[in-house]
C-alpha cells in the first residue's frame, strides 16, 4: 500500500470515529463515510472489503484510545492496587457513557463474531491490566485471577449499559456511579481493609 493508500484508508477510519461519536453507530454507512472523507461511495471498498471490515477498524481505534487512558492513569500509579481497579472501573464507566456510540460498536456481537482485523484481540490488552491489578489485589486468590478480571469487567459493562438505558438508576434508586464500583469491587476483591 503506497503513502496515498494509507492516508485515505487512515482518513476513512478517523471520518468514521469522528461520525460515530458525533452521531452513534447509525451513521456509520459507507456511503456517509465515503462523502464525509470526500471520495466516492465505492472508494472504501478498496481499503476495506466489508462493511465490517471498516467497523472493526473504526472500532479498534476505540479499544486503542480506552486501553492508552486507562494504562496512563494506572500506569504510575503508586495507589494501591485496589485504588488502581477503582480508577479503571472510573475510566471504564465514564467511556461507556461518554463515548455511548462508540462504546456499542466496540461490542458489537457482529463485529466481534466476525473478529475482522483481530478486534477481538484487541480488547486483550486492557484485559491483561485488569489481570494484573485483580492479581496484585487478591494474591492468592481463588478463582484465578483472570476468573475473577473476567466477572468484574461483565460488573462494569453491565453497570455501563444499564445506567445508558437508565434502568439502574431507577431499580437502584441511585443518581451515582460510584456506590455501584464500590460494591462491584467489594463482591470480587471482598470488602476494603484498611
Amino acid at each position: 500500500m503506497n503513502e496515498l493508500d494509507t492516508g485515505l484508508r487512515a482518513r476513512l477510519i478517523e471520518v468514521g470515529v469522528d461520525l460515530v461519536t458525533r452521531e452513534g453507530i447509525q451513521s456509520l454507512s459507507l456511503r456517509e463515510i465515503a462523502r464525509q472523507a470526500g471520495v466516492s461511495h465505492g472508494a472504501p471498498r478498496r481499503y476495506f472489503p466489508t462493511h465490517l471490515a471498516l467497523l472493526s477498524a473504526i472500532a479498534r481505534q476505540g479499544f486503542a484510545e480506552l486501553t492508552v487512558t486507562v494504562t496512563e492513569a494506572v500506569g504510575d500509579s503508586r495507589a494501591s492496587p485496589r485504588a488502581q481497579l477503582m480508577t479503571l472501573g472510573r475510566i471504564y464507566l465514564d467511556f461507556a457513557l461518554t463515548n455511548r456510540g462508540m462504546f456499542e460498536l466496540m461490542f458489537r456481537h457482529d463485529l466481534l463474531e466476525s473478529n475482522q482485523l483481530g478486534l477481538r484481540e484487541t480488547s486483550l490488552p486492557l484485559f491483561e491490566v485488569l489481570v494484573d491489578l485483580v492479581a496484585r489485589a487478591r494474591p492468592r486468590s481463588a478463582p484465578a485471577p483472570p476468573v475473577v478480571a473476567g466477572a468484574l469487567w461483565a460488573n462494569l459493562h453491565g453497570i455501563a449499559q444499564l445506567w445508558v438505558w437508565g434502568s439502574l438508576q431507577l431499580a437502584a434508586g441511585v443518581d451515582d456511579i460510584e456506590p455501584l464500583l464500590r460494591a462491584v469491587l467489594d463482591a470480587h476483591l471482598g470488602p476494603e481493609t484498611r
